[in-house]
């Protein structure tokens, strides 16, 4: 198996919601990683930089017909481009994956997209809301009964969240991932969550 984790980023993407993951994936509490598990690795439509809605622009290592066919996770990081027709492309890329069991990523509107492409119809999942799920998905949404309003939910080796919930998505994509043991996991999570003064007072 290929170690690499893939990050899919539309234009306008949310910069901050591939932050926790990304970060405990190349380091630790000490420092970067010597040999770390995974590499992380920035997938966009083509070559060029893409920008995230905060105005930063982030060069690619591949482009959708450049990216590898085997990897470790692909995540699907929200944003505005989601409601583009670019996010098309994205489609048959998460259906070989899925196919494929790949861990398979989801947060913000990328969820919604998830369910817009009926990829949610026969898993428990979240995202930014039913109502906006449904909106999204419209006729090919069939799975509201396994929508489960929560930060984030993993099933099937497919990790959903709302745009809230960038630790809770790092959290049970690391677990998924075996990235660490779960008790460091919990532990990185919980650093994050309170913060060090509340943790460590």
């Amino acid at each position: 198996m290929n170690n690499e984790i893939l990050y899919i980023l539309l234009p306008d993407y949310a910069a901050h919601e591939v932050v926790f993951l990304s970060q405990a994936i190349a380091s630790d509490e000490f420092a970067l990683k010597e040999n770390p598990k995974y590499i992380n690795k920035v997938v966009a439509p083509t070559m060029e930089p893409v920008k995230s809605i905060g105005g930063f622009r982030t060069l690619p290592d591949y482009s959708f017909e450049t990216m590898p066919e085997d990897y470790a996770a692909l995540v699907l990081i929200g944003g505005f481009g989601w409601a583009t027709p670019v996010a098309d492309r994205v489609v048959p890329i998460v259906a070989k994956a899925i196919a494929d069991g790949k861990v398979v990523g989801a947060i913000c509107n990328a969820a919604s997209f998830m369910a817009k492409h009926g990829f949610l119809n026969d898993l428990k999942h979240t995202g930014n809301g039913l109502e906006q799920l449904k909106l999204w998905g419209g006729d090919n949404y069939t799975n509201a009964a396994g929508y489960i309003n929560a930060q984030a939910v993993s099933d099937k080796n497919i990790v959903t969240a709302n745009g809230s919930a960038t630790l809770e998505f790092a959290k049970e994509l690391l677990l998924l991932l075996e990235n660490d043991t779960p008790e460091r996991i919990e532990m990185y999570y919980q650093f994050n969550k309170q913060g060090f003064c509340e943790l460590f007072k």
